[in-house]
């Protein structure tokens, strides 16, 4: 464990070294990293019959190797937009290498604390992540310190618009192999109706039954009082998880239900930077440390919350949902922390599969997800369809 640890704080302080010390190479006898291009593919996903429009960002370094990331939507931040990414990069990244990293995404200076972890660091840090395992053959976990080589997965629903959805949908993962799965309730009308989840958690679990592992997440909607009734609720009904149950910001009224209530409460997702979780961390907010990558600087800022989290003796368990991509930076931070337990896999499976990727994220029938053997993230570019989808390339 300690190894894994001092490895991965290392990896962070210096990631290039870290990349060359893997293979038994120095930094100069890497391929050259200096960036020489950076890009967006506008992509249309109708053209290889699935749906929707999305944009991915390339990194292309001199010894040409480019390293990928979606610019996608992401939850509510007060920093967060990908419009003007490009604009952004190309000045922060040409000419430079990447074995200079952390220079390139740190929001050390105070001007960059002041709102939150700048958005366009997030895509930038995970495609250099990408970069640099590619260099060396080797997945971003190894780079990072390798932990394990699997994640025990839980099943993390859509929200349903009935009861009987969940239900169904508790069933069916059961038999796939999931060892765990969790509600996010129906959100009728665009809001919440907490008795309505209230009905929700106790069918699921008679549905599941007694011995399998439930967790909950009403995203943030619910006013102190209603989650107070709905932690009750819970608790009786043996759940193991109350994540996000009223708004990240009401510090005070989450020391009360973390004080009141026996339920772990995870808390994180929505916090902006990596210098934000000292304060919940310090004052009782939260059991078990959340994370979403994109909110927090990339690999590099999460890796830094798990430390944290780990050196408070606390569960780290980063947000995972979405698709291939929100899987894979994740996954490697999992893999590469000693504190975390479950990988998040968006469900039905299959909804976070991309055309233009050809690997795929499963549950095994042992209940995990197994790391693969690639280099990088671990995601290989079909380029062929990203050529069909692609309607065109800034650079």
């Amino acid at each position: 464990m300690f190894a894994a640890a001092g490895a991965a704080a290392a990896a962070i302080a210096s990631p290039g070294i870290a990349a060359a010390q893997a293979v038994g190479a120095r930094p100069a006898d890497l391929p050259d990293l200096t960036i020489k291009e950076v890009r967006v593919y506008h992509l249309d996903l109708s053209r290889a019959g699935a749906s929707g429009r999305s944009q991915l960002a390339g990194i292309v370094t001199h010894g040409g190797i480019e390293g990928n990331y979606t610019l996608g939507q992401r939850y509510w931040h007060p920093n967060w937009s990908n419009l003007g990414w490009l604009e952004y990069a190309k000045p922060a990244l040409l000419g430079k290498s990447v074995l200079d990293l952390p220079a390139l995404t740190s929001q050390w200076k105070p001007e960059l604390r002041r709102l939150g972890q700048l958005s366009y660091a997030s895509a930038i840090d995970n495609c250099l992540w990408d970069i640099l395992g590619k260099a060396v053959n080797l997945p971003v976990y190894r780079i990072l310190g390798a932990y394990r080589d699997k994640v025990k997965a839980y099943a993390s629903s859509q929200h349903h618009a009935a009861i009987e959805d969940f239900v169904r949908e508790v069933r069916q993962v059961k038999e796939q192999g999931f060892p765990a799965y969790k509600i996010h309730p129906p959100s009728p009308g665009g809001g919440h109706d907490y008795k309505l989840d209230i009905e929700v958690i106790k069918a699921v679990r008679q549905a599941a039954g007694d011995e399998f592992t439930l967790l909950h997440d009403p995203v943030g909607v619910y006013t102190r009082e209603e989650a107070f009734k709905v932690g009750r609720v819970l608790q009786d009904e043996n759940y193991v998880c109350f994540e996000d149950p009223i708004p990240t910001d009401d510090i005070d009224g989450l020391v009360q239900l973390n004080q009141a209530l026996d339920i772990p409460i995870h808390i994180g997702e929505f916090l902006t930077s990596p210098y934000h979780y000292a304060e919940y961390i310090r004052r009782g907010a939260m059991d078990v440390v959340r994370f979403i990558v994109d909110n927090v600087g990339g690999i590099t800022g999460g890796m830094k919350i798990a430390r944290l989290a780990e050196l408070f003796g606390m569960e780290c368990a980063p947000h995972n949902w979405g698709e291939g991509f929100d899987h894979a930076v994740h996954f490697h931070c999992e893999l590469a922390m000693p504190n975390n337990v479950w990988f998040e896999m968006t469900v039905p499976q299959g909804s976070s599969d991309r055309p233009y990727v050809k690997d795929r994220f499963r549950v095994a029938r042992d209940g995990f997800v197994h790391a693969s053997s690639k280099p990088g993230l671990g995601l290989e570019i079909d380029r062929p369809v990203l050529e069909k989808v692609t309607v065109k390339i800034d650079s």
